[in-house]
C-alpha cells in the first residue's frame, strides 16, 4: 500500500501556489487598451534601434509605422495586437489543461485497450493506470472553465466566435468560416465538449469501479463486465477523438484542415501517456510498493514509448509532406509560421525531442530496461510534446508575440500540482496489487 509521502504532497501543493499565483500576474498584466499596445509598441522600438536594428520587419514593429498606415488600418491592427496579448494567459492557461487532460485521457484509452485485449503483462500495473486516470475528473473541470471563458466570449482564442463573422451584412464577415457555421457554433461547441469530457469521466469510474470491486469479490462476470465496457469505450473514443480535436485544435485556424490531424494529436498524447505510466511505475517500484513489476514490464512500456515516437513522426511527416505537395494556399498558410516563421524553433525541435533523441536512446534494447535511461527520455519526451500542444495552439491565438515567461511556466507548475496531487491521492487510496484479476499470476511472472 502506497503511502503519499508528506513532500511530494508539499511539494505538489507548491507547484499549485506559485502557479496560480504567476497566472494571475499574466492575466493581471495583459495589456488592456490599444494605448497600452502603443506604448508596448514604442518601447520595442526604442529598443531595436538601440540594438542597431533600424529596419525590423516583424508584423508588430511594422503596425507601430503610423505614416505608412491609414488611420483606420493602424487602428484595426492595433486591436488585433492587442487581442493577440491578451490571449496570450489564456492560450498558455489552454496548452497546459490540454496537455495534463489529454495525458489522463490516452491512459485510460491504454487502460481500455488492455481490458480488451485481456493482455497479462500489464495487470500489475493497473492500479498506475488507474491513478493517472483519476486526473481526468478535476482536468476536465479546469478545461471546460475555459472552454466557458470562450464561450462567453472572455477571450479570442476561437477567431469563429468573433462578432460578425457569421453575418453577412458585417464588415467581419467570413464566408469560408460561415459555410462551416451547420458545425461551428457556441452553443453546439460547448455541448460537444461537455459530452466529450462526461464520456471520459464516466467510463472511467465505471471502470474503476468494476476493478476494485473484481479485487473484493474476484466474480468472473465483473471481468467480463470490464471488458464490455473497454470495447465500448475504445469504439466511443475513436469517434469522439476526431470531433474534439477539430473543435478544440484544428477550428483555431478554421480556414485550414487536414484528415490526419485527430490521428496525430492522437499520437502526440498517447506516447506522453505511456510515458507518464512509464515514470511513475519507476517511481512506485522504487519506493518498494510494486514489487512485482520487473524490468521486463519496464522494458515493454520502453517499447511502446519508442513504437509511438515513432508512430507520432510518421504522421507528422505525412501531414507535412501530404500538404506540402498538394501547395494549397490554405494548408501553405498553416504552416508558414510554423516551418519559416517565428515558430520555426518549436516547431523543428520537437521534432528531435519526440523523435531522432527517442530513437536513438529507446532503439537499443539494454537501454529499455534501465530505469534512469527511461527516466531522463520520458522526461524528454514530455516536454517535446508539451512543445508539440505550444505550437498547435500558439500561432493562432498569439501569432508573432509569443516567448516563454511567466504566464507559460506558471501555467505548466499549476497543472503539473494539481496533476501530481490528484494522481498520487488516488493511488494511495487503494491497494497496488489487483489480487482479484484473473490474469494477475501471468502478469507477476512475466518475463516476455
Amino acid at each position: 500500500m502506497y503511502t503519499f509521502s508528506g513532500k511530494l504532497k508539499t511539494f505538489s501543493i507548491a507547484l499549485m501556489i506559485l502557479g496560480a499565483l504567476g497566472m494571475g500576474y499574466g492575466f493581471l498584466t495583459a495589456p488592456k487598451t490599444t494605448e497600452d499596445i502603443k506604448e508596448i509598441l514604442h518601447q520595442e522600438e526604442s529598443h531595436d534601434v538601440a540594438q542597431g536594428d533600424e529596419h525590423a520587419t516583424t508584423e508588430v514593429h511594422a503596425s507601430a509605422d503610423s505614416e505608412s498606415h491609414s488611420a483606420e488600418a493602424e487602428q484595426n491592427h492595433l486591436e488585433h495586437v492587442l487581442h493577440q496579448l491578451q490571449n496570450r494567459p489564456w492560450a498558455a492557461y489552454f496548452v497546459a489543461a490540454f496537455f495534463f487532460l489529454m495525458i489522463g485521457v490516452l491512459v485510460l484509452v491504454f487502460y481500455a485497450i488492455q481490458w480488451a485485449a485481456q493482455a497479462g503483462w500489464s495487470i500489475v500495473l493497473f492500479r498506475v493506470m488507474e491513478g493517472i486516470t483519476a486526473y481526468i475528473l478535476p482536468g476536465s473541470i479546469l478545461l471546460f472553465l475555459f472552454l466557458l471563458a470562450s464561450g462567453f466570449h472572455l477571450n479570442h482564442i476561437y477567431v469563429w466566435m468573433a462578432e460578425g463573422t457569421f453575418d453577412p451584412t458585417s464588415e467581419n464577415y467570413d464566408a469560408i468560416i460561415d459555410g462551416k457555421s451547420w458545425w461551428l457554433n457556441t452553443p453546439s461547441w460547448l455541448i460537444r465538449g461537455f459530452v466529450y469530457l462526461f464520456v471520459y469521466n464516466i467510463f472511467r469510474w465505471l471502470l474503476r469501479k468494476n476493478s476494485i470491486a473484481l479485487d473484493n469479490s474476484g466474480d468472473v462476470k465483473i471481468y467480463k463486465k470490464n471488458f464490455n465496457l473497454a470495447v465500448i469505450f475504445i469504439v466511443l473514443y475513436a469517434i469522439l477523438e476526431l470531433f474534439m480535436s477539430f473543435d478544440w485544435l484544428m477550428s483555431l485556424d478554421p480556414h485550414w484542415y487536414s484528415q490526419l490531424y485527430s490521428f496525430y494529436v492522437f499520437a502526440s498524447m498517447m506516447v506522453s501517456g505511456i510515458t507518464v505510466i512509464a515514470l511513475v511505475t519507476i517511481y512506485l517500484r522504487k519506493k518498494g510498493v510494486l514489487p512485482f513489476v520487473n524490468d521486463k514490464h519496464i522494458h515493454d512500456l520502453g517499447t511502446y514509448m519508442f513504437g509511438f515516437s515513432i508512430f507520432w513522426a510518421y504522421f507528422w511527416f505525412d501531414q507535412f509532406m501530404l500538404q506540402w505537395y498538394a501547395n494549397i494556399p490554405e494548408d501553405t498558410a498553416y504552416f508558414f509560421p510554423r516551418l519559416i516563421g517565428s515558430y520555426q524553433l518549436p516547431f523543428i525541435g520537437m521534432l528531435i525531442l519526440n523523435f531522432v533523441f527517442p530513437i536513438f536512446i529507446l532503439m537499443d534494447k539494454d537501454s529499455k530496461k534501465t530505469p534512469w535511461f527511461v527516466i531522463v527520455t520520458g522526461l524528454v519526451i514530455l516536454f517535446g510534446h508539451y512543445i508539440d500542444i505550444f505550437q498547435l495552439i500558439y500561432p493562432a491565438t498569439v501569432g508573432d508575440n509569443w516567448s516563454i515567461g511567466v504566464p507559460e511556466i506558471a501555467s505548466l507548475l499549476f497543472f503539473l500540482g494539481v496533476f501530481i496531487f490528484t494522481i498520487f491521492s488516488s493511488i494511495s487510496k487503494v491497494p497496488l496489487h489487483a489480487k482479484g484479476n484473473p490474469f494477475m499470476k501471468e502478469s507477476e511472472i512475466y518475463h516476455g
